[in-house]
């Protein structure tokens, strides 16, 4: 009996490892199929794309064997939508798009370079017009590329390129899809699923997974780390001129207050912060660093040695570093403007305000001034000398000297010739002027 028992445990736990061997949600190390879940929200811009390689990095390391990128985005930079497409050609590891509420513009473009699109109900995907910073529609050659973007994304995963390009292109006639002449088209889940632009239509993560046949995989969601979610919010296209406005404020608020103070750190920071954030998603190096550091120490100097090159040198500096800590030069060109105009604006408050009276300005600009009030006089006055009379010393022609109670003084007549000898009478005092009048000829 005991040796029956024996051979039925022996027996049982080979069963056992042969079942577990044999389960079909083994992968080949004997363990649970691994899926990262990664999230595309919000704006894309290039701080998306550094989470975006860093996620896929991670999972790469990690050997996972299926990405789920869950999308909700209303679009964004068109040149940070390229980079992440081109890393979704680069994954080798099997991936799904998931749009949980909306794919617009650039995240249409994101989502069809992944090699299947699964949606939830009641989701959208499409409306990708190329517009400008300043809100209007891009020209045609940067519209002509990206309607072909947006046609190579669909024939990538062999989906009729017709209905990408009618997502860029309000000229191609779609009536069927609300899409008419004039109208960019946004596929609603139902329509993606019936065009072929989608998979299928589930209504959660689970039920995905199960029909990917990961059900009792391992998830591992990755998120942005706290520096990440920085560099997404101060790469972002509103923020930028707000951090230079902010900055250009801060430094021109510091020239009106005595000492180094709240003005000054705080454009230092808006400045630390533009900086830290472009260098964290890739757009900025220490060289610019360095620069914009060197442009500083020129505009310092200029305020204590003359000429004025160390300030254009300085200025270039500051400019030339910003232009170099971005990839998008009409942007950066319209934040600077948008900072002079604050700086502009809140030099003349300032100076309507306070002056030059108190901070940094106070030792570089001459403020004092001479006055009488302050015991300053240009020359004496001699108003007493009107109505003294005396006598010309030499001829006046008209100008020369009479004698005035025993005093030497220089006069000029109002015109006319007196002869020396002849007896003159002061008729007024204009400054240093003192003005005769011959007596006989004031008696005729």
């Amino acid at each position: 009996m005991r040796r029956f028992l024996r051979y039925a445990m022996v027996l049982s736990l080979l069963l056992l490892m042969l079942v577990s061997f044999l389960s079909p949600t083994s992968s080949a190390d004997g363990t649970r199929e691994t899926v990262y879940v990664v999230p595309i929200t919000e704006t894309v811009e290039k701080g998306l794309s550094s989470f975006l390689k860093r996620s896929v990095n991670e999972a790469r390391d990690q050997g996972a064997d299926h990405i789920i990128f869950e999308v909700n985005t209303p679009g964004g930079r068109v040149d940070a939508a390229a980079e992440i497409a081109n890393l979704f050609q680069s994954i080798e590891i099997p991936n799904t798009a998931y749009v949980v509420q909306e794919a617009l513009s650039a995240g249409s473009y994101i989502s069809l370079n992944a090699d299947q699109i699964y949606m939830k109900p009641n989701t959208t995907m499409g409306s990708a017009g190329v517009i400008t910073s300043d809100g209007n529609a891009a020209n045609k050659k940067a519209q002509s590329d990206w309607v072909k973007k947006m046609r190579t994304a669909a024939e990538l995963n062999n989906r009729d390129p017709l209905y990408a390009e009618a997502m860029a292109n309000p000229d191609i006639d779609l009536p069927k899809y609300k899409a008419g002449k004039g109208k960019y088209l946004t596929l609603s889940a139902a329509e993606a699923l019936e065009v072929g632009y989608a998979e299928g239509v589930v209504d959660s993560r689970e039920q995905l997974l199960s029909e990917l046949g990961l059900s009792d995989s391992e998830i591992i969601t990755t998120n942005p780390t706290f520096t990440e979610r920085l560099a997404r919010l101060i790469t972002h296209p509103v923020v930028v001129p707000i951090l230079l406005s902010v900055a250009s404020l801060g430094f021109v608020a510091e020239l009106y207050s005595p000492g180094f103070g709240i003005a000054g750190s705080m454009g230092l920071l808006a400045l630390g912060l533009f900086f830290y954030g472009h260098m964290i998603a890739g757009l900025a190096g220490y060289e610019a660093i360095i620069l914009f550091g060197l442009g500083v120490v020129c505009i310092v100097l200029e305020f204590f040695v003359p000429g004025g090159i160390l300030g254009i040198i300085g200025t270039g500096g500051v400019v030339g570093s910003l232009f170099m800590s971005t990839d998008d030069i009409g942007h950066m060109t319209m934040s600077l403007l948008i900072a002079i105009i604050v700086a502009i604006i809140g030099s003349v408050i300032l100076f309507k305000t306070i002056g030059f009276d108190r901070g940094f300005l106070r030792n570089i600009v001459l403020s004092d001034s001479t006055s009488s009030e302050k015991g300053y006089l240009s020359s004496n006055n001699r108003d007493d000398l009107i109505g003294n009379m005396g006598e010309a010393v030499t001829p006046l022609r008209p100008s020369g000297t009479g004698i005035f109670n025993d005093e030497r003084i220089d006069v000029v007549t109002e015109g006319s010739f007196i002869s020396a000898g002849a007896s003159i009478k002061i008729v007024r005092v204009e400054g240093s002027r003192i003005v005769v009048r011959e007596i006989k000829q004031e008696k005729e």
